[in-house]
């Protein structure tokens, strides 16, 4: 992916996302994640690296960004263990608006998914009893994968023999990719991983790799003792030592590279450049 690519999408995603709030107003259907005239796709999310309480981050946020109030993250606890959220990790309001102007508001309960295989039915069930003594209009499932066969099975099963006192939605994958369609910094912010964007780990990674080799190529040759005459020597031997690091790290015949030519060196310093634009710097930035 280069920098500049990347760049371009976010700068087109963001300007669709300023035109679809400018117009966007309460309605009276329910908003369908499947249902979108974005001709932009992804081509893949992948929630890998994200914990189950990161998952959840990114379903609040999620949320926030596609027309829901009162976003409520009932985590209860800074630590990675949570204390019962009686059957929902989060829970939003929807307005909505009758055909007259009337607008009311609907509560949801979004229990969030995060499993390496398909969510089994029992994973479910526990959602289902709280919302039966709670009354919530809509429950929404979101896995970042997919519910089992099993799973589905057993959610046509419910709603025909309970019939419940509230809607069963559930957003897996493709709900989700369609969304963060249209919301690309999410994905960037919570490092989800695409098949357009780059992991923020990634970028970072390469940024700081670039650092090191601009910071190299910077840097006086050990035997040059004109240039370092008037060095104190910790600030000698710590500069040799760092020296050595970025050597074994990345080899003196690579770094040589950098260096060798006008044109090389203004190649890394380009891509340097534009790796922390995407991060968010200033243009030009080439401190080492």
């Amino acid at each position: 992916m280069i920098p500049g690519l990347l760049c371009s999408t976010f700068e087109r995603s963001y300007t669709r996302t300023m035109v679809n709030d400018a117009d966007e107003q309460p309605d009276e259907t329910e908003a369908d994640p499947e249902e979108t005239d974005d001709n932009f796709a992804l081509g893949s999310l992948d929630f890998e690296g994200l914990s189950p309480t990161d998952f959840e981050e990114f379903c609040f946020d999620l949320v926030s960004e596609s027309g829901f109030s009162n976003v409520d993250w009932r985590k209860g606890t800074p630590l990675a263990a949570s204390p019962s959220d009686r059957g929902r990790d989060i829970t939003a309001r929807k307005t909505l608006r009758d055909i007259d102007g009337h607008e009311y508001e609907e509560r949801w309960f979004i229990d969030c998914k995060h499993y390496k295989r398909g969510v089994p039915p029992d994973a479910l069930q526990g959602t289902l009893a709280w919302a039966n003594a709670d009354r919530p209009a809509v429950v929404l499932f979101i896995a970042s994968g997919y519910l089992t066969n099993g799973a589905k099975d057993w959610i046509a099963e419910y709603e025909r023999t309970n019939r419940p006192p509230f809607r069963i939605r559930v957003w897996e994958k493709p709900q989700l990719l369609r969304l963060v369609e249209k919301n690309l910094d999410l994905a960037f912010k919570h490092d989800v991983g695409t098949s357009t964007l780059r992991r923020v780990s990634e970028i970072l990674a390469v940024e700081s790799e670039l650092m090191d080799r601009l910071w190299y190529g910077r840097k006086p040759a050990d035997d040059d003792e004109a240039a370092m005459k008037d060095w104190p020597e910790d600030i000698k031997a710590g500069m040799l030592a760092e020296k050595r690091r970025v050597e074994e790290q990345y080899g003196v015949e690579s770094l040589a590279e950098d260096v060798e030519t006008d044109w090389a060196w203004a190649y890394l310093s380009g891509r340097i450049s534009a790796v922390r634009w995407v991060l968010g710097d200033d243009w030009h930035n080439l401190d080492s």
